[in-house]
């Protein structure tokens, strides 16, 4: 039976001194890491012992080569933990014969589903790591389930963030690659993630969308619908900049290309910042655009939030992808007005477009229209984002406090079934 629920005060889930594994992969700079610093810090705040465990989604990278993990360690400074471990599959793995039949082939027509999972079952830890008991462990994406088997040992309770129905994005992102045909399917991909996620006790969703799909799909299973803890923003000093902010993803390409040929030549004179690492993918995929606006693009900044003290406008113009924005969260936490397509507040309940701050504007038209008249209208002073509604709406949804709460309560239950080691 079903067993899906939203989230309802419990008794305290005691995690002190208890020790907590965080599995993710080993990326940074995107939405699904900005989620797990806030996991961290929750289980921390609860008192937990955590060690967050790196999984790389490439082969080649394993334990006790410091050499090519050092740029992911660099650009992960702010990962606290008590304990961090890094792994992966070695490159011998890739050149096994059955590994080359199971899971080469299928990745050669598309199949990323298979790829990553398979990748993850054949992933090396160190000797520290191997050892170590967990009182629960927090799984991040399906294809890390093999990981967060092994070391829940069958013993402890394990959580599994699904970061959206993983099989959508992958189909998103196989548009842009010549994959082998037949080209792999969305139903094949969908089956093994979901038999992989049959092995959690509890499936966790960061947007109401995935979490009705998924209570349909997997009815036997606990479902909870968890939004993540949004990145805080500064709600100043204030400033004259109007900004995009994008890493370097299928999605947010699309969506800035789409801004920069349908929105900029009906917006002249007004000037744009585009913050963070989508300039290299727009260069690939529009390099006449990237040509013709290349003064708006900033780059890679090492402290995105800085970007909404300084500004006064944050532009959302998202045409595509799946779950819930981060991008969307950190411009609410900003208290920021912001003019927002459709896509841009997927995820989220009916009346995030209703807010005073927020200007919805699906069609080009529109969207510059928009654009033209909030350029026109004065900075936002540090009191009035503070006490704006989209800073409220945050405060509400999204802040690390109702984060921790509500993972307290699901921990707690979670517990409570039987399921405590």
């Amino acid at each position: 039976m079903n067993q899906s629920f939203f989230f309802r005060p419990a008794h305290s889930a005691s995690l002190v001194d208890k020790e907590v594994a965080v599995v993710h992969p080993a990326w940074h700079s995107c939405g699904s890491y900005q989620s797990i610093l806030g996991q961290i810090a929750a289980y921390r705040a609860m008192g937990a012992h955590v060690s967050t465990i790196a999984v790389s989604t490439d082969p080649g990278f394993v334990p006790g080569r410091s050499w090519i993990w050092r740029s992911y360690l660099e650009s992960t400074s702010e990962l606290e933990s008590d304990a961090r471990f890094v792994g992966g599959a070695p490159l011998r793995t890739v050149l096994h014969p059955k590994f080359l039949r199971d899971a080469v082939w299928p990745y050669a027509h598309g199949n990323q589903a298979i790829i990553r999972t398979a990748l993850a079952e054949r992933a090396l830890f160190s000797k520290d790591l191997e050892r170590r008991s967990f009182d629960l462990v927090h799984c991040n994406h399906f294809f890390l389930m093999p990981v967060a088997v092994r070391l829940s040992r069958g013993r402890s309770p394990i959580l599994l963030d699904s970061h959206d129905l993983q099989a959508r994005q992958f189909m998103l992102m196989n548009t842009k690659i010549g994959w082998l045909r037949p080209h792999a399917s969305y139903e094949s991909m969908l089956a093994v993630e979901l038999e992989s996620m049959r092995r959690a006790d509890l499936l966790l969703h960061v947007n109401v969308e995935e979490h009705e799909a998924f209570a349909l799909l997997l009815p036997e299973k606990r479902h909870a619908l968890l939004y993540p803890a949004g990145p805080e923003a500064p709600v100043g000093p204030g400033g004259d900049d109007i900004v995009i902010v994008a890493s370097n993803n299928t999605a947010n390409v699309e969506s800035v290309v789409w801004f920069l040929r349908q929105v900029a030549p009906k917006i002249a004179g007004i000037n744009i910042r585009i913050v963070g690492n989508v300039d290299s993918g727009v260069r690939s995929e529009a390099p006449e655009e990237f040509g013709r606006y290349r003064d708006w693009f900033v780059g890679r900044v090492d402290d995105v939030r800085s970007v909404y003290g300084t500004a006064r406008l944050v532009l959302l113009p998202m045409v595509q992808g799946f779950g819930l924005s981060i991008k969307t969260l950190e411009a609410m936490a900003s208290g920021l007005p912001m003019i927002a397509t459709s896509a841009a507040l997927r995820g989220m309940h009916d009346d995030a477009a209703s807010l005073g701050e927020v200007t919805v504007a699906d069609d080009p038209e529109a969207f510059a229209h928009a654009l033209r008249e909030k350029a026109r209208e004065r900075s936002p002073s540090e009191a009035q984002r503070r006490m704006s509604g989209v800073r409220a709406y945050y405060d509400a949804n999204f802040s690390l406090s109702v984060y921790e709460r509500n993972l307290e309560a699901l921990v707690a239950s979670t517990l409570g079934n039987g399921c405590q080691p």
